[in-house]
Order: structure tokens, then sequence, then C-alpha cells
């Protein structure tokens, strides 16, 4: 009767979602739109900034340089004067003003080291640091082609052959779309069970699960399978569709073996939202909670900054956060193309925590009951 007990209130937490239009929309767009301007929308990518050139030299190497600035990255350069610099600054309509000086053809065939001026608006922070980088980069890479006509090339004494591996093109994209997965994932596991409890508790339907011939091992544990289902299909729906259909990611590894690995993440995930949930006394509650519990295992997870860039300390303390390991075995499967022979730590932490944090969120779920009967 156990199993069965655990099956048909698994069954009720789905019907109970399937009557909250909130949440259906909520799930539908974390795992489709979110996902597709979380890929798409980076803040950190250089595209499409806008650049204007002031070309007092007016000589083949200036309109080389000009030329030489196109989209994506840049939009097509306007030719402006020196008066008019400051002014298109002020204003914001160019993030970057170049202005190359008076004989710079003459000097830099002379072998003297003329400098360009580059004026950047550096309240527009992302763009601003890369696309300086960029914009030296193609100017010096102008520059040393435009001299090999006149001079006498020499051959760099050391040649750097760059292989990008499992993302070849270096495309963000890439990226951005399964690191997106991975946030939504935790994020509507906790939201999904925190939330099946307190709506229960504001409906009143608790006291009637109380004179029910269940136990409060049942109770929680059909919520945790049920809410557990709806994320991994999402997650397997997002992946298959939007992530390697609509976008175009390649996966490397597999994703049954992903899906297993999230089901064990997820496991971890939905035992904290209960135990969150029988903290809170309403959904506003619940949200406060959410924000300082989430996004301390976002941020610090390893999936926006590499873990080995934090101190030390936090890097030992989040190794008892599920995130991390999912982070480290989701990019290892999808990324790299790791198999079990790779990931199974991670896959053994996330059941140990998973295990932890299911037993301390049925005590406390147990003391929650045993206070409303």
């Amino acid at each position: 009767m156990h199993a069965s007990n655990i099956f048909h209130l698994g069954v009720k937490e789905l019907r109970s979602l399937l009557r909250d239009p909130v949440m259906l929309f909520l799930i539908f767009f974390a795992f489709t739109f979110a996902i597709y301007t979380g890929a798409t929308a980076l803040p950190e990518t250089l595209h499409k900034a806008p650049i204007a050139f002031v070309d007092e030299d007016r000589s083949p190497l200036s309109a080389r340089i000009v030329d030489a600035f196109y989209p994506p990255y840049f939009m097509p350069p306007k030719m402006i004067t020196r008066a008019e610099m400051d002014a298109r600054m002020d204003a914001g309509i160019d993030t970057f003003a170049v202005n190359i000086p008076p004989d710079f053809q003459h000097d830099v065939l002379a072998g003297r080291s003329p400098t360009i001026q580059l004026n950047v608006d550096a309240t527009r922070m992302s763009q601003a640091f890369t696309g300086s980088g960029y914009i030296q980069t193609i100017i010096d890479g102008e520059v040393s082609s435009f001299l090999q006509g006149y001079r006498a090339y020499r051959t760099p004494p050391v040649d750097l052959s760059l292989r990008a591996r499992f993302n070849p093109e270096l495309n963000k994209t890439w990226f951005g779309a399964v690191m997106k997965i991975i946030d939504n994932v935790t994020l509507l596991s906790i939201i999904l069970t925190g939330a099946a409890l307190l709506r229960e508790r504001e409906h009143g339907t608790v006291e009637h699960l109380l004179v029910m011939p269940v136990t409060p091992f049942e109770i929680m544990t059909g919520k945790v399978w049920a809410m557990a289902l709806v994320v991994l299909a999402a997650t397997a729906f997002s992946l298959l569709f939007i992530v390697q259909g609509l976008l175009r990611v390649p996966i490397e590894g597999s994703v049954t073996l992903f899906l297993v690995g999230t089901a064990l993440h997820l496991f971890a995930t939905t035992s904290l939202g209960i135990f969150l949930g029988t903290f809170a006394r309403s959904m506003p509650q619940f949200g406060l909670l959410m924000m300082l519990v989430l996004l301390p295992l976002q941020i610090l997870s390893g999936g926006t900054t590499p873990r080995e860039s934090m101190p030390e300390f936090i890097q030992v303390v989040m190794l008892g956060a599920p995130n991390t390991h999912f982070v480290m075995f989701a990019q290892a499967i999808l990324y790299r193309g790791a198999g079990v022979s790779v990931v199974w730590p991670q896959f053994f932490f996330l059941a140990l925590i998973g295990s932890i944090l299911f037993a301390l969120s049925l005590a406390r779920f147990r003391k929650t009951l045993a206070t409303m009967a």
C-alpha cells in the first residue's frame, strides 16, 4: 500500500499543477523562451557595436583599417569629423570613436610609432571592455598585412596554432543555452515543490491528508517524484527541440546519461524545495527564501565563473551544494562527451546530498504536520 499511496499522491500533485495556469506558463516559458533569449543575448557578447572614424590621413592604409570593421561585431563605420566626435560620444550615438592622425601611413612606413586615438563610451561596460581588445587586434593585423608589401616579412620565431576544443566556433550561444537549462532546472524544481506544499496549506487540504491513512513520508515522496517528473520532462523537451533543434547546438555526449544525472539532481533540489516550504508561511515569504538560497547556489556553482577562480574556502563549502556537481557532470557530458567512467563521482555525491536533504526535509515536514494536527 505504501507504493500505491505514493503513486496516487503524486498523481494528485500533477492534477493540481494542471489546474494552475500560472505555474504551467512559468514552466513553458522557463524551458522555451528563457532558454532561447538567454542563449542568444548574452550581455558580454560584442554584437553590432556602433563605431565611428575620424580619418585625417586619407591614405590607403587608413581606408584599409576602416574597411576592416563590419558586422556582426561592429556596425558599418560612420565617417565623421573631429568636431563631431565629442558631440556624438556625449549623445551616446557611438560606443567607439577612432581618430587616425595625419601622415599616419607615412610614419608607419618610416618606421616610426604613430598613435591612433580610441575613444570609448565606458558606460556600456560589456561592449567597452570586449570591443577595445577587438579594435586593437584588428588594427594591428591590418597594419602588419599592409607592411608586408613594403618590407621583407620576417616569420615570427613561434607560431601559435589555436585549436578550440568542444566549441570550435567559439560560439557563446552553445555555452549559454546549456547553462540556462542547468539554472532553470534548479529554479523550477525548488519552486514547484515549495509551491505545492504552500498551496495545500493555503487551501486547507493538508488537514484532509492528516486524517487519511497516509504517512508524512508518503506525502512528501509523492510531491518529490511528481514535481521532479515534470521538470525532467520539460528538460528533455527543451534539450531536444530548443537547444538541438532551434538553436542547433551540438550535444557531444549521451542525452540519456544527462537525464539520469538530472533525476539525481532533482531528487536533491525537490527535497530542498520541501525544506524551504516548511519554513515559509506564504508564497511571498517563500520568494524571499528563494532569493537567499538560489542566487548563491547558481552564482557559486561554477556555471558562471570557474570554480578554480573562487577562494578555496568557497570551493570547499560549495561541494556540499547539489548545483556544483550538477554543473560539473552536465558540462562534462553535453560539452565533452564524457561517459559514466568520468561522471560517476558527481552522480554519487548527488545521491548522497539528495539523501541528506530528503532526510532533513522529512524531519522538518513531520514536525510541521505535528504542529498542525
